[in-house]
């Protein structure tokens, strides 16, 4: 029977991948972009896969891989097939942050929601004058679910929450491209460092709270099985009883270049 590759593995080559991507669009070495760029998301979606991280999350991921793919080609329609695909993946994030995410207290909630919603009004408005007339209204709809993506990303802790907000700041500068703004040097660099950053960040903040005491279980069993050790419940005699999705989850409650 053929072996899974261990997850540490493809993280590794995930991480081999992103390096390649950013040091390519570092020496502005076209090619290696193009053959970096394609491979993040998959990689990253196995190895959410190989940590038992839910079908809608892997789904995000490979929608995120379609938007990367999408935006290789610099052509409008394209850029807004790209959109679209990962715009599928936001609406998946908002999906797994209403099942697994959970409620802040009012009073930040009311604030964080106030921020995002500033946020998102001063950006649409800022760059409004300045875009295409034909991609107003994408980008603005974009904008929104973007937005709602990395309020909802809030519910899931730091890392998931840190991950939405590093998602709006890639598209954001991704928009002001579009409406030829002056950039930063290497803007791409930049795009691609936090779209990377927010895809795994939001990878893990799902997976991490799906299930964390199941979560917590697995990677004990993995941890023996790999060092030959008894898994847990081996010296009991018994296996020790996997938690269920009362006790192990919580419940609660926006493209690349």
């Amino acid at each position: 029977m053929t072996r899974r590759p261990a997850p540490r593995t493809v993280l590794g080559a995930f991480g081999v991948a992103a390096l390649g991507d950013l040091l390519a669009l570092l020496a502005d070495f076209g090619p290696g972009h193009a053959v970096c760029k394609p491979l993040l998301m998959p990689l990253l979606a196995a190895y959410a896969a190989l940590r038992n991280g839910p079908r809608l999350l892997i789904a995000a991921l490979l929608f995120g891989w379609g938007g990367d793919t999408f935006l290789l080609f610099d052509a409008e329609p394209a850029f807004l097939a790209g959109m679209g695909s990962f715009a599928a993946g936001h609406v998946c994030y908002l999906v797994l942050f209403k099942r697994y995410g959970t409620r802040a207290p009012r009073a930040r909630g009311a604030g964080l929601a106030a921020a995002y919603a500033l946020a998102l009004i001063g950006t649409v408005a800022l760059l409004w004058p300045d875009l295409p007339a034909d991609m107003r209204g994408p980008v603005a709809g974009y904008s929104l679910l973007l937005t709602a993506m990395a309020f909802g990303a809030t519910t899931l802790g730091p890392a998931a929450a840190a991950g939405g907000a590093l998602f709006l700041l890639s598209d954001t500068l991704i928009a002001t491209g579009v409406a030829e703004w002056p950039q930063l040097p290497r803007p791409d660099f930049a795009i691609m460092l936090t779209y990377i950053a927010a895809q795994f960040l939001l990878a893990e903040g799902v997976r991490t709270a799906q299930h964390p005491a199941h979560a917590a279980y697995a990677d004990q069993l993995r941890g023996a099985r790999s060092s030959g050790a008894p898994g847990p419940g081996a010296r009991a005699g018994r296996r020790t009883p996997r938690p269920t999705a009362r006790t192990g989850r919580r419940t609660g409650p926006s493209a690349g270049t």
